[in-house]
């Protein structure tokens, strides 16, 4: 098991709920800055990461810290006054590579003011970024991968900083998945996960899932990223609805049945309102939508409350028992109110 580190107002590793974490995409000073954010953490982003380019980044994590509660990350390269002033300005955590930071002088005054202010930090590499020393050594590959990111956590653990998150991204899934395996045999810090330039929202959707639920079932990984060309809302939906799958977090998980000649109601679309509606549940019960009544309180017997397709209308169901048989044109209304029953 990892240890605890803590990030602001939260705790990862040591059995804490992994926290869903994602990037703005508005420069950090600006006002679309701070309303992305607000809009970020209402849709369940747990640590939000900002790119600090230059000192007004860095001052604006004050503002930042109004209009939110989640704790916030800096991500500094190239000049390490940038960290020391994002940290000054109140930033949870900073993202640095010691490597490119301006050399050990540098690094030493940044780890000074993280151990000062209680900031973690967060060092890591990816395929791009891999130690020279090591790519001679055994290749691109998973070894040369873990030990580029171990190297910089020795030399943050030279100058006295013991709070430190570590990632090992890769654009290929496998080699993701054998990264992670391998320092997670190595270490005992929490580790962040994703897959690195995963692609559009359908492929990077389909490469996160792949590479992060087969390591999360084995229990690595305390932080997660799905990173998509996409808006960063996406993200933070498509990392819920993965930890939902896993049965690692406290948010609602829909079933929905596939269809076939038997459905006829619009169950598709039925599904996706009722996925939008759990959207903000943080209870976690097992909601499912079904076609028709041969797949629907049998096969979704295990569900909360359920809906199946019936002749002229729809049944609610929970637990497999017939609740109702409603109209379709009050379904919306029956099916919404029994979910609200279920999470109070």
């Amino acid at each position: 098991m990892s240890k605890k580190v803590s990030i602001g107002n939260l705790t990862i590793g040591g059995g804490e709920k992994v926290a869903v974490q994602s990037m703005a995409t508005f420069k950090t000073c600006t006002e679309e800055a701070v309303r992305q954010a607000a809009e970020l953490e209402n849709a369940g982003c747990d640590i939000l990461r900002f790119s600090v380019l230059d000192e007004k980044d860095a001052a604006a994590f004050r503002e930042l810290k109004k209009a939110v509660r989640m704790p916030l990350v800096a991500d500094i390269h190239f000049d390490h006054r940038l960290a020391i002033k994002a940290i000054d300005g109140g930033a949870d955590k900073i993202r640095i590579n010691p490597g490119n930071i301006g050399g050990e002088q540098c690094v030493k005054a940044v780890a000074e003011a993280a151990k000062y202010n209680g900031v973690p930090i967060r060092v890591g590499s990816n395929t791009g970024s891999i130690d020279k020393e090591f790519l001679t050594r055994y290749g691109k590959n998973e070894i040369s991968l873990a030990e580029s990111a171990l190297k910089q956590v020795a030399i943050l653990e030279k100058y006295g900083v013991n709070d430190i998150v570590i990632s090992v991204k890769a654009s290929s899934v496998p080699l993701t998945v054998k990264a992670y395996e391998y320092i997670a045999k190595k270490t005992d810090y929490p580790l962040h996960l994703g897959v690195t330039e995963a692609g559009t929202e359908y492929g990077g959707v389909i490469k996160n899932s792949a590479a992060l639920g087969a390591l999360l079932l084995k229990g690595i990984g305390d932080t997660i990223r799905i990173s998509l060309s996409a808006p960063p809302i996406r993200e933070v939906t498509a990392a819920k609805t993965l930890l939902a799958a896993l049965e690692l977090t406290t948010t609602a998980n829909l079933v929905a049945c596939p269809t076939c000649g038997r459905c006829e109601w619009d169950c598709m679309d039925f599904a996706a309102k009722t996925e939008k509606y759990l959207s903000t549940v943080s209870k976690p019960i097992k909601v499912a939508v079904m076609g028709c009544v041969v797949n629907g309180p049998g096969e979704a017997a295990d569900a909360d409350v359920g809906v199946a397709g019936a002749k002229g209308g729809c049944v609610i169901f929970s637990h497999g028992k017939i609740l109702k048989t409603v109209k379709r044109e009050d379904l919306e209304r029956e099916f919404f109110a029994e979910i609200d029953k279920c999470t109070r």
